[in-house]
């Protein structure tokens, strides 16, 4: 399975032949050092560059081009070397942004010999810094292992190679910058999908819009084809890639699943998908008009592309009311800062001149902001209702003629996201499958909503039906047989919203009840983990015992801590932190105040669930322009039978495939 690591995180290597590719939204140079067990690099023999692209056990690529594809074998490089740091830097040749922060995130990947992605980093958070250690792969034991970095340096090269004690780092620096000079680029494409909807809204009178209002939007990359694999179910790798995406909105810990940048294009074996004619051409907007190598592919980049637009547009709209407001007050102190103006009419004249002044600059920028909205409302119109199930809203006819699919889809919809300067305009907050953290919707009173809008118990029984509805859209997204669920309701008060769950049969037990029944539910998943890790590390799929079910698992938990001892808890905050990587996901139904008694124990927990809301809440945070994005939960419409019917569908086609 591809493991997608995040800042710090390790993950053991099973593979010593590696390709390592890097994708990124405009030109960088890579580069490799080998350092000894400290990390110091001995001499510039060590290192791989532009001009000297091959060195014991490595080979980089040539050239500033915006894909690299580098050949690693860890077993043919020098005994003395302990550790592999994969360097990425921007080229000072030609127009160079001011750092990795005016581009999209790179994305790197290791990829063994099969073709199979083995690992991912999407290297994030980045702003001045012109050069940065993108992947460490460092020997262990005997053992080889690899860590997401993401170490940026504003002085670039030089104070990189000299963070990791190279003699000589000012005139290796140069030297790689001169044979960038000299190579000539590879063309890096244009926009990030042909018919951009929405045009970059500059600033205006001269505010200054920041990035998200000037920034490059992301270059479409073809995606990777997926290594075919015959050991069943318990392959649990992606089989999509996405291009680059601005970070998604985090709640808490960064909540949200922000898709990876794009993988190399895709082998010549693979039959691509006929392009859809471009937006651009005169016809309006088109459903699928982005990247891709699927209709679901290109309709999941171009709802990424509509998220990025709505973000550009916004911010450059609060930049330019900013710049207004800041004008106003500069031009207000510098009137009433001469006495004179403070008799008869002057001051009243000046404060009027910077009232118009004011005006005039936030109608024109919500002039631009308005022709914006226009043009991304009307493609939100055409896409919504050209989606796919696992993406689509409950009531869009899609649902009416369900049928279980043969392979579980890229991405689930888990909501929609929304911004006050555009209320009317949603969109759609996917959630790329595999989950890589389990999800948590949150039954506590929330800061901002009404006590009437949802009160008391009230409020618990709508989290658990959110709850439910997610997890028909789960199971409604894998093909039969590849996802078992599981609920835990140790109180037994969720009987009623679970009733949809209970009546269909698409639960693989009875809710487990009590002290007793919670603990005996994540023992028996707590084994599952433990076996399939040991079966993966050893690669011995085959020897896991013929009982063991190697479907992905899914835990509805309802009612958290209710029935839970210490034992239990630990058991959970295990599942939480190893489930995932080996297919084993939570749902938990719990207000945060109710496991207080646990003190600080369960905090890493909390922070790593994706926090959703049974109500619209504002609780969504964006790093990448700083926008409080509202999410809006997707409940089936009342009174309707749909999700009775799609859950009826979803065991219908499991009792037909296991005949």
């Amino acid at each position: 399975m591809t493991a997608e690591l995040v800042r710090g995180q390790n993950h053991p290597l099973t593979r010593t032949r590696l390709e390592v590719r890097v994708s990124a939204g405009g030109r960088v140079v890579v580069a490799a050092t080998l350092g000894d067990a400290s990390g110091r690099v001995l001499d510039t023999d060590g290192v791989a560059h532009l001009g000297a692209p091959s060195i014991p056990g490595l080979e980089t690529s040539p050239g500033a081009a915006a894909d690299h594809r580098l050949a690693l074998d860890l077993e043919a490089l020098p005994d003395t070397v302990h550790r592999v740091h994969l360097l990425l830097a921007l080229p000072r040749s030609g127009e160079r942004p001011a750092g990795f922060g005016a581009l999209p995130a790179p994305f790197t990947a290791l990829v063994g010999p099969e073709g199979t992605e083995l690992v991912s980093y999407t290297v994030t958070g980045l702003g001045a810094e012109s050069a940065v250690v993108a992947l460490e792969i460092y020997r262990r034991r005997d053992a080889w292992k690899v860590r997401a970095v993401g170490q940026g340096y504003a002085g670039g090269l030089v104070d990189l190679f000299g963070d990791q004690g190279l003699p000589g780092a000012a005139e290796l620096a140069a030297a790689i910058d001169e044979a960038v000079a000299r190579s000539e680029p590879r063309p890096t494409g244009g926009t990030r999908a042909a018919g951009v909807p929405v045009e970059r809204s500059a600033t205006v009178d001269g505010a200054a819009g920041g990035s998200a209002g000037t920034g490059s939007p992301a270059e479409p990359l073809s995606t990777a084809a997926p290594a075919r694999n015959d050991d069943g179910p318990i392959d649990y790798t992606h089989r999509h890639r996405a291009p680059a995406a601005p970070p998604a909105p985090t709640a808490s810990a960064a909540p949200v699943d922000a898709p990876g940048p794009a993988a190399s294009p895709p082998p010549p074996s693979v039959p691509s998908v006929p392009s859809v004619p471009s937006a651009s051409a005169g016809r309006g907007p088109v459903a699928g008009d982005a990247a891709g190598w699927s209709l679901d592919e290109r309709l999941y980049n171009q709802v990424w592309g509509m998220f990025e637009d709505l973000a550009r547009s916004v911010s450059a709209y609060r930049s330019a009311v900013d710049f207004a407001e800041s004008r106003r007050e500069q031009e207000l102190d510098r009137a009433l800062a001469d006495p004179r103006a403070r008799i008869g009419g002057a001051s009243d004249a000046a404060r009027e001149s910077a009232r118009a002044k004011y005006v005039s600059l936030v109608d024109r920028a919500r002039a631009v902001l308005d022709r914006d909205l226009a043009q991304l409302t009307a493609e939100s119109a055409v896409v919504e209702t050209a989606l796919p199930a696992a993406f689509a809203r409950w009531d869009n006819a899609v649902w009416q003629a369900y049928r279980a699919p043969d392979e579980a889809p890229m991405a689930l919809r888990m909501g929609d996201l929304h911004l006050p300067e555009a209320d009317r305009l949603r969109i759609p907050m996917l959630v790329r499958l595999p989950l890589e953290r389990g999800l948590w919707i949150d039954s506590g009173r929330l800061e901002g909503v009404p006590a009437s809008s949802a009160d008391g118990d009230a409020l618990r029984r709508l989290a658990l039906e959110t709850a439910v509805a997610h997890a028909a859209r789960m199971l409604a997204a894998h093909p039969p047989g590849q996802l078992t669920l599981h609920v835990i309701d140790a109180a037994g008060a969720g009987t009623n919203a679970l009733a949809p769950l209970l009546d269909s049969g698409v639960l693989a037990a009875p809710p487990a009840r009590g002290a007793r029944g919670v603990n005996r539910t994540l023992e028996h998943l707590t084994r599952r983990v433990d076996l399939v890790q040991m079966a993966l590390r050893n690669q011995a799929v085959d020897a896991l015992p013929d009982d063991l079910d190697t479907a992905r698992q899914l835990l509805i938990l309802h009612d958290f801590p209710h029935g839970f001892d210490d034992r239990a808890v630990t058991r959970l905050r295990y599942l939480a932190d190893e489930g995932p990587e080996v297919g084993v996901h939570l749902l938990m139904v719990a207000d945060r105040e109710d496991a207080a008694a646990y003190g600080p124990l369960l905090d890493p927990l909390w922070r790593s669930l994706l926090r959703l809301t049974p109500v619209p809440d504002d609780h969504l945070a964006d790093p990448w322009v700083g926008h409080a994005w509202s999410y809006e939960p997707l409940l089936p419409p009342s009174g309707g039978r749909v999700l009775h019917r799609v859950l009826a569908e979803v065991t219908a086609a499991r009792r037909t495939r296991g005949s």
